[in-house]
């Protein structure tokens, strides 16, 4: 497992894993118990604690242990920060695309 130091790489290493994008989707649905995340997926009760592991430690899941159940939801700090991070570089390659774009519009009109 990679160790990271920063938040924003604490998230994209979690979400890197396509189990633990699972549990986020089923999270994004409302909280839900370890047991409910575990039901039908094939997955080991121990297995899914790693990924929730995972998912806490970077900061996108919380959990609270109410007698014998440990129920899980999603926290939006680091999915805020992972999309913000993302839409710098969407906004410069969509720019760029634009003027290839513009590029190729006239490299076509020049050979006519």
């Amino acid at each position: 497992m990679v160790k990271c130091s920063d938040h924003l790489s604490q998230t994209f290493a979690a979400l890197a894993d396509p189990g633990r994008r699972q549990i986020v989707t089923r999270l994004a649905r409302g909280s839900a118990s370890v047991s409910d995340l575990a039901a039908g997926r094939g997955v080991s009760l121990p297995a899914i604690m790693k990924h929730l592991a995972a998912l806490e430690r970077a900061g996108l899941v919380r959990s609270e242990k109410a007698g014998r159940v440990r129920r899980c939801r999603l926290t939006a700090r680091p999915m805020r920060d992972a999309s913000a991070w993302l839409d710098k570089y969407r906004a410069l390659w969509d720019a760029r695309l634009d003027r290839l774009a513009e590029h190729l519009r006239q490299t076509k009109g020049d050979a006519r």
